[in-house]
């Protein structure tokens, strides 16, 4: 929780860094029940983080340094607290209020059941009972209801907000929940969910009976894409070039890139990268299915290892299995091996920048910046924690403020908590101090550093524009993953031994050690130009 001027103040470090974008989450007027993606006012800036025209001061600001900014919009729920929910529960069965929203009849004798069976994303019941006996669908928070999506209102609503912030200026939006809105009809049980009826505390239930009934009726519906079609032609009357990105966990690799077909979305992230985890066969399969996928519908493909919803990639690279996925890690759970995270975090960074398409890096990634593995549950604030009753440790450790400076209170992000006193809004754990920013711009050797170098020459060099051909001296199963984009040789060493190295010119090295001799070490990546 900081404000639209604590943005504006760092993007001569983003310019600094060599990006072209930033994607802001949520900074609309919310009640914060989920880190802002509970939305009570689409058209406004939360007092918290500033106005209005705050906003629009940093949005000149980045277009002045080269910078596009890409907004959050969240369509699949509001906040309760947003106007049309305050009114539908107000209003009267089947009134027209309601229908904005997924109200249901209960089941049993007395409407005393769930419409049906569905469980929320966070835990616990997707369901909630209001006074007069309907109930209202949730698919996250009870304080997030779903919108109606059959609903033309709803429609018109969404669009009215995609202009409000193009006329804005902004250059484009991350759709949150993109394969959410439409919902199967009749809203079936679904038989993947009916293990966690009642018992949220066996998530391995769960994924068992998912495995043989992927797609949850709420979920990847195809009703979704008639709506981006009608968003891509909104972006299209606008000047320049505007986007939209899709987060969608959708599998297999074919059904998300039906997301960015040419007259829908213009990129979609890439999860499945993403879990490939520190693996040289999973990773390069997860990059061939991509590549392929993309190609097939003319689009670029994303990459990106870390978000705002998963654990940081150096502390899951740390793990002993360092290809899972957990929901977040807490004191009680493994603790990663933080400095052989932080070099294959490194190494995956500069494998992910080598690839042709579009890299996302996650705030903190220039620096090699881990998860909060030990923060107490007494400040935490993910709903899906309480939902689960902790079985889930929650994204919060993920979402802890970066480290400015390594000698100021909260290492330079703080605000002003209820009792006057300036802090973050999540603490960090003092071993943040030898990751802060101001010790790593400008020197050699560091994260940032290296990142910097990284951008500065795949931009130099075309390589999102490129094309990749594998590289037949070294193979996955060897532990091995080796491709050329353009005039740049990737080789990333993800097996035990260290392996020989062609002849050429090492541009950018994971780490300072990464290369001896002739050889790449164990953990380690680099850009090679071929002589």
């Amino acid at each position: 929780m900081g404000d639209l001027h604590g943005i504006t103040g760092k993007l001569p470090y983003l310019q600094n860094l060599g990006v072209n974008a930033v994607w802001l989450s949520p900074f609309y007027v919310s009640p914060q029940a989920d880190a802002g993606y509970d939305v009570a006012d689409y058209r406004d800036v939360d007092p918290r983080f500033g106005t209005l025209a705050d906003f629009d001061t940093m949005l000149a600001e980045a277009h002045q340094r080269g910078l596009k900014v890409i907004v959050d919009l969240v369509p699949n729920h509001t906040s309760d607290e947003h106007e049309w929910f305050k009114a539908a529960l107000a209003a009267p069965k089947g009134s027209r209020e309601r229908d904005r929203y997924m109200f249901r009849d209960g089941r049993g004798e007395n409407g005393e059941l769930p419409p049906n069976n569905w469980q929320s994303i966070f835990g616990g019941n997707a369901w909630t009972r209001v006074a007069d006996g309907q109930w209202y669908l949730h698919l996250f928070d009870t304080k997030q209801p779903d919108l109606n999506w059959e609903n033309p209102e709803v429609h018109d609503e969404m669009i009215s907000v995609l202009r409000f912030w193009l006329d804005r200026g902004v250059d484009g939006f991350r759709i949150d929940v993109a394969h959410g809105l439409v919902k199967a009809e009749g809203l079936p049980d679904w038989a993947g969910r009916e293990s966690m009826v009642g018992d949220v505390k066996n998530p391995d239930a769960l994924e068992e009976a998912t495995a043989t009934e992927p797609t949850p009726p709420y979920f990847d519906q195809p009703g979704v894409h008639a709506i981006y079609r009608s968003w891509n032609r909104v972006l299209a009357e606008y000047p320049g070039d505007r986007m939209l990105v899709a987060e969608a966990w959708v599998e297999p690799a074919e059904r998300l890139f039906h997301y960015v077909r040419a007259d829908e979305m213009q990129q979609a992230f890439n999860f499945d990268f993403l879990r490939a985890g520190w693996d040289a066969g999973r990773l390069s399969a997860s990059i061939v299915e991509s590549l392929t996928q993309a190609g097939n519908v003319g689009a670029p493909s994303t990459w990106v290892l870390s978000n705002h919803d998963t654990v940081r990639h150096t502390t899951r690279f740390g793990l002993q299995d360092p290809t899972q996925l957990p929901k977040g890690v807490g004191p009680l759970d493994e603790q990663p091996d933080e400095a052989l995270g932080l070099r294959r975090g490194r190494a995956g960074i500069l494998t992910m920048l080598a690839l042709p398409g579009s890299a996302y890096l996650y705030q903190g990634d220039e620096l090699g910046l881990p998860e909060h593995t030990l923060l107490d549950d007494a400040v935490r604030q993910d709903p899906a924690f309480f939902r689960t009753e902790g079985v889930e440790r929650g994204r919060d450790g993920c979402r802890v403020p970066i480290p400015w400076k390594a000698d100021a209170p909260g290492f330079g992000f703080t605000t002003t908590n209820d009792d006057g006193a300036a802090a973050p809004w999540l603490p960090q754990p003092a071993s943040f101090a030898e990751y802060a920013a101001d010790v790593q711009v400008g020197r050699p050797g560091s994260v940032h550093e290296m990142v910097k170098s990284a951008l500065s020459e795949r931009s130099g060099r075309m390589l999102g524009r490129g094309a990749i051909e594998w590289a037949p001296e070294h193979r996955p199963e060897d532990g091995v993953v080796a491709f050329t984009n353009e005039s740049i040789l990737l080789v990333a060493n993800m097996g035990e031994a260290p392996i020989q190295l062609p002849a050429g010119v090492v541009v950018v090295a994971s780490a300072e050690d990464a290369v001896a001799g002739q050889t790449l070490l164990p953990d380690s990546a680099v850009w090679i130009e071929r002589h």
